[in-house]
């Protein structure tokens, strides 16, 4: 019996004597913190650094596009950066000293000690308009005349115009990076959408290349409309195009006011 016990108690016995050395997690967690800095968004790499240069220098600044050393040479935490990088990503723009002041992670200290060093060159500023914008034939100045648009949304919003052809109603605006349902309600009472600025799409000549641009397809789904239009002829009204199997009725609806049969 007292060797049966002995058996038994052996392992636990030699696990009291040998215990494993306790990993020390600091230095994992650190590179864990590092490794998510490097991926998401623009301005994410300096969001875990939350100190400040203890000894700021303080000069004249252009906040636009202002590279994150010198927002730190200014006196600013990496977390501050990121919030102003993010904000720069989305196309955020300041036109005047106050729109840095409606930077959440900005305090009022801070922008009171950097309030007169901001230099806002008069030819950056853009002048806001009350003005109606119809969106399909305004160019980029025009678009930066709308409240909530800057620089950075302006130039997306012309390249997904090209891209499309043009948009048939605001709320295709969505379809762009950087604009939710948020900033499109802050934008749609300043824009109209005039149709008759489409570029159309002639289904019946159009190759697989001159589509691929064109956001709502997949490859898949152009060489397929160009393939079948080669067997079949030429389509004559969208019914034609219910014939794909591969065009869904979401699709067909929004590829609709682009095609053109004639």
């Amino acid at each position: 019996m007292i060797v049966i016990a002995l058996i038994i108690a052996a392992p636990y016995i030699g696990h009291y004597f040998h215990r494993e050395p306790v990993m020390d997690l600091k230095d994992f967690n650190k590179a864990v913190a590092q490794l998510k800095g490097t991926s998401g968004n623009a301005g994410d790499e300096y969001a875990a650094d939350d100190t400040k240069n203890p000894n700021p220098i303080l000069f004249k600044f252009n906040p636009n596009n202002l590279p994150a050393d010198q927002w730190a040479k200014l006196g600013l935490s990496g977390k501050q950066i990121s919030v102003l990088k993010n904000y720069e990503a989305k196309g955020g723009r300041f036109y005047t000293k106050t729109d840095l002041q409606k930077i959440y992670s900005i305090t009022p200290e801070d922008y009171k000690r950097l309030e007169p060093y901001i230099n806002l060159p008069e030819q950056s500023v853009s002048k806001k308009t009350d003005e109606i914008v119809e969106v399909n034939s305004a160019d980029s100045a025009k678009l930066t005349q709308i409240k909530g648009i800057g620089a950075g949304f302006a130039s997306r919003i012309i390249k997904y115009r090209t891209q499309l052809g043009g948009f048939v109603k605001k709320e295709q605006l969505m379809e762009i990076y950087g604009i939710d349902t948020a900033k499109y309600h802050e934008l749609a009472p300043h824009i109209s959408i005039n149709d008759a600025h489409i570029h159309k799409i002639h289904i019946n000549a159009v190759t697989v290349d001159e589509l691929r641009p064109f956001p709502y397809l997949n490859f898949k789904q152009m060489n397929a409309m160009v393939e079948y239009r080669k067997q079949h002829g030429d389509y004559h009204s969208m019914e034609d195009l219910r014939q794909i199997v591969i065009l869904d009725a979401e699709i067909l609806r929004k590829i609709a006011p682009y095609l053109t049969f004639k």
